[in-house]
């Protein structure tokens, strides 16, 4: 079961309770899935219970207690837990890092979008509709070069979660475009619509000299209320450089393709006992913090997000392989197969932020 999966069915378990009589609420649109916090365990933890309590009129670890009997013997869900004031904590079982590892292989670096609506996203169709509410998201920024790569940034991934964007400024360079590959719909005041304003902390320097890809990262990584540091640290090939870290471990995952090909094998998604949890966990995580970042309009979220990812990854890649005089095997194909489903989830956030995820670094 996915972690898309396991969303669905625990709002099918709050429905049937709300059918059964011993909920009165509301079955909410979405249900948030994602790995325990502190004392939690098993595979994913959901706080649904503490959602529903108020409206609910009962106490949180009551609606938990209410929901478990409808979560346990779902096919694919092997224990439900609670813990703390009424979290749901799940257990899927072995097959689930497999499946988990198929969702990201099958989806590529889609995985983690949203449905895109019909109709085009192009600035040429501003009163197209807009997923969920009809409407155009519009974004409009000061004439500032750090405003304009963070709305460009937000535009991407409110595209991939199925909105349709318009990005308006004050004022545009076009050298920004060359440089570092971004774009506005529009040049001016801001629109008539109330826009969503982008006016991050600006930078201290020019980060043109840095290149497109450092660049943006300097301008992205920080929250948008902090000051981004605009240095030649950002060119480092060496681990303290969290942006060296992300396309590095991309980079690896790419290699043990090639090199699993060279000894005549290839990825096929398995149990993997050793998996590091860590790994899964932010991977699975990779579609939460994706809408997150969408509707906070912070691509910052992103930016560290990877760097978790390719903090877990690292240490794990270098056992995918085999060693000495190993033949391949299913657990050797399984370990690839999660080598490339990391790479393929940094492959896809770093074209969200608009930067380059090369093959060899």
């Amino acid at each position: 079961m996915t972690p898309a999966e396991l969303s669905s069915t625990v709002l099918h378990a709050v429905r049937r309770a709300v059918d059964a009589g011993e909920l009165d609420v509301t079955v909410p649109a979405r249900a948030v899935v994602a790995p325990p916090g502190p004392g939690g365990c098993g595979d994913y933890a959901t706080n649904i219970a503490l959602q529903l309590a108020r409206p609910a009129g009962q106490p949180p670890y009551r609606v938990a207690e209410v929901l478990r009997p409808y979560l346990v013997g779902v096919d694919g869900v092997a224990d439900v837990v609670l813990t703390g004031p009424g979290f749901l904590n799940i257990s899927l079982g072995g097959a689930a890092p497999a499946a988990l590892v198929e969702e990201i292989l099958s989806a590529g670096t889609r995985y983690g979008h949203a449905d895109a609506p019909d109709a085009p996203d192009a600035p040429d169709a501003p009163d197209a509709p807009d997923a969920p509410d009809g409407s155009v998201v519009r974004l409009h920024c000061p004439h500032d070069l750090r405003a304009v790569v963070v709305a460009d940034a937000v535009a991407r991934v409110l595209r991939c979660q199925g909105a349709l964007v318009r990005v308006t400024a004050e004022g545009f360079d076009r050298e920004w475009t060359a440089a570092l590959g971004v774009r506005v719909d529009g040049v001016g005041p801001a629109p008539a619509s109330p826009p969503v304003t982008v006016r991050p902390v600006p930078a201290p320097a020019d980060p043109l000299p840095l290149g497109r890809d450092a660049a943006r990262w300097a301008l992205l990584h920080p929250a948008a209320h902090d000051r981004p540091r605009i240095g030649d640290e950002h060119l480092a090939q060496r681990e303290g450089n969290p942006l060296f870290r992300v396309r590095y471990a991309h980079a690896r995952s790419r290699a043990l393709t090639r090199n699993a090909a060279d000894l005549g094998f290839a990825a096929e998604p398995g149990p993997v006992p050793d998996a590091p949890q860590e790994l899964l966990a932010a991977l699975g995580d990779h579609p939460r913090v994706l809408a997150a970042a969408a509707a906070h309009r912070a691509p910052d979220r992103i930016a560290r997000h990877l760097v978790a990812v390719a903090d877990a990854a690292l240490p794990f890649l270098p056992t995918v392989l085999p060693r000495g005089g190993e033949k391949p095997s299913a657990a050797h194909r399984a370990r690839l197969a999660l080598a490339e489903a990391a790479g393929t989830v940094l492959a896809g956030g770093l074209t969200l932020l608009g930067i380059d995820a090369p093959d060899h670094l």
